[in-house]
């Protein structure tokens, strides 16, 4: 049984069913074996508030992750740039612990520093402020009073605005900066981090720190070997493994 498994940045909506299906066979055939799944950010494209959980779509997700949580897997939720407002009504609905970040989890003897890594991007300088401003309770309170349709319609322009922008930046500056990786591992007292955000999947190994990048996950594309996804393990000796999509053993 793993002591944990680490997935983020799946981006999940109806109109990626394959993506959807891999995620759902993932908590099948997988997280149900674990003792904790940490989801540390992005598991939707977009959450534009907890009353969005009717939504057919939204409540099937949810509904999955809640029966790994019935079946007995611990079940935590980092918020990434995506998926922010998610609340208690969805923790409630999932199953699943909220925590803040940076979050620093002991599993199976090694200490963790967990985040989703986009408050690590600080070389992005117009994204930084941007999250500063929405990550604010006074202005997501102001938002989330809006009504759901014209909440939605405000992030389906702020989603176009981000792609036409980032399709102008270089891709350094949409990367983690090694001072704040190296910030966060001082802050904590940790050598051992997993953080996803970049669709960077990596082993980062600087001085005496580990540095394991999830991957995005993206099944719906032309070719079935250009599928992408994967998790990250830990087991109860404490080794740290990374997966692909198929569950094979990357490392």
């Amino acid at each position: 049984m793993p002591a944990a498994l680490f997935i983020s940045d799946l981006h999940l909506q109806s109109s990626h069913p394959r993506t959807s299906a891999a995620f759902l066979s993932f908590l099948e055939q997988h997280a149900r074996s674990a003792q904790a799944l940490y989801l540390l950010g992005d598991l939707f494209e977009y959450w534009a508030g907890d009353d969005d959980l009717a939504d057919p779509f939204n409540a099937r997700m949810t509904a999955a992750i809640r029966a790994v949580s019935d079946a007995g897997v611990h079940v935590y939720w980092i918020a990434g740039n995506r998926d922010f407002l998610v609340g208690s009504s969805f923790a409630a609905a999932a199953g699943a612990t909220l925590l803040s970040e940076p979050h620093l989890a002991t599993i199976a003897g090694q200490r963790v520093v967990l985040l989703h890594g986009d408050a690590e991007c600080t070389n992005d300088l117009k994204y930084m402020e941007f999250r500063a401003m929405v990550r604010q309770s006074a202005w997501q309170q102001q938002f989330l009073a809006m009504p759901l349709a014209q909440r939605k319609a405000i992030i389906a322009g702020l989603r176009q605005n981000s792609r036409a922008q980032n399709g102008e930046k270089a891709m350094e500056i949409m990367d983690v900066t090694p001072e704040a990786v190296a910030q966060v591992f001082a802050e904590h007292a940790s050598t051992v981090m997993i953080h996803g955000h970049t669709h960077r999947p990596a082993l980062h190994r600087v001085d005496d720190t580990l540095r394991y990048v999830l991957p995005d996950w993206e099944c719906d594309v032309e070719a079935p070997e250009q599928a992408r996804g994967g998790w990250i393990a830990i087991d109860t000796a404490g080794t740290i493994t990374r997966h692909a999509l198929d569950g094979s053993v990357i490392d």
